[in-house]
């Protein structure tokens, strides 16, 4: 290969550089098939770098973005899947919350939802399974399914209509749901049925009133085992000399044993009540004595 270069002394280094690549050109492609097919593929591979190390990078990345996408595309739809998707999440969980019923605390409502207390409470009325049982106050059917899976049926009064659509739809299509009568009524209005064993999460507003009448029913049932709020569950058992001794202590021990069971706090509940409560066990006297009760309660009132 003879090259020729003019010899010029005025032309710069990059001009005679340029002049040497001009001159080389032609003899390359006339003969690089034959004689000089390595050099030919180095010219070829130096042009590439040099274009494409001056090319825009806007350029490169089109170029490139294919295959990149490529590439990363199933990384990308797998992370964007995996994702959690927080308007769902809180969509769910306001829907879950909105499944709960509101408590009416004026009528003095307050939902057990410890099932560990149920069960006690359950455990404690030792019910038979040919036992009658009344349940008053049944809410939304927390105490009511176990009651109904050891009883041969029950009877729930309830004042709240909502609790009432609430507890028949826990037991519907059950083996229960025919074991089960409720009664849409005020408790202490409402006359009671026959019961072998009464169970009772009372509204404390009633709970005085409600005493004084499973004292006075006839015919007798073995016991009720009911939750009261813990001042007046004491009342109950107090001895003659305590500060909580009253007419309720004198007229319930005069018809009735009663046993303080347990202690319930008030986080068992929604919403939490202001106070604690007590469950109690209510036996009457069997037979009862020969004193006129209302004779009786007028002389100790």
């Amino acid at each position: 290969l003879s090259l020729s270069i003019h010899p010029a002394a005025s032309l710069s280094a990059s001009l005679r550089g340029s002049l040497v690549c001009l001159r080389w050109r032609p003899s390359i492609r006339r003969h690089s098939a034959q004689h000089h097919l390595p050099l030919a593929n180095f010219l070829k591979t130096s042009t590439r770098r040099v274009r494409s190390s001056t090319m825009p990078k806007n350029k490169r990345a089109r170029r490139s973005g294919p295959s990149a996408a490529s590439s990363s595309a199933p990384y990308s739809l797998a992370s964007r899947a995996s994702a959690p998707q927080p308007s769902n999440l809180n969509t769910s969980k306001s829907s879950a919350s909105a499944n709960l019923i509101a408590p009416n605390t004026s009528l003095g409502q307050h939902f057990l939802k410890n099932p560990a207390v149920v069960t006690a409470i359950v455990a404690k009325a030792a019910i038979k399974p040919t036992d009658s049982v009344l349940e008053i106050g049944p809410g939304t059917g927390n105490m009511t399914v176990p009651l109904l899976q050891q009883s041969k049926n029950v009877v729930a009064i309830e004042y709240d209509t909502r609790m009432v659509r609430e507890v028949l739809k826990r037991v519907e299509g059950t083996s229960e749901e025919r074991k089960l009568k409720v009664i849409q009524g005020d408790a202490i209005k409402t006359r009671f049925p026959f019961f072998d064993v009464c169970v009772a999460n009372v509204p404390y507003q009633i709970s005085s009133a409600l005493v004084f009448k499973l004292l006075s029913h006839r015919p007798m049932f073995r016991c009720a085992v009911m939750m009261f709020q813990e001042e007046f569950a004491l009342r109950l058992t107090a001895r003659p000399g305590e500060a909580l001794y009253c007419r309720l202590s004198v007229n319930t021990q005069l018809l009735a044993k009663v046993d303080q069971l347990m202690k319930v706090g008030r986080n068992n509940f929604r919403p939490p009540p202001k106070v604690e409560s007590r469950v109690v066990r209510i036996e009457l006297r069997n037979p009862p004595p020969p004193v006129n009760f209302t004779e009786w309660d007028g002389m100790v009132s």
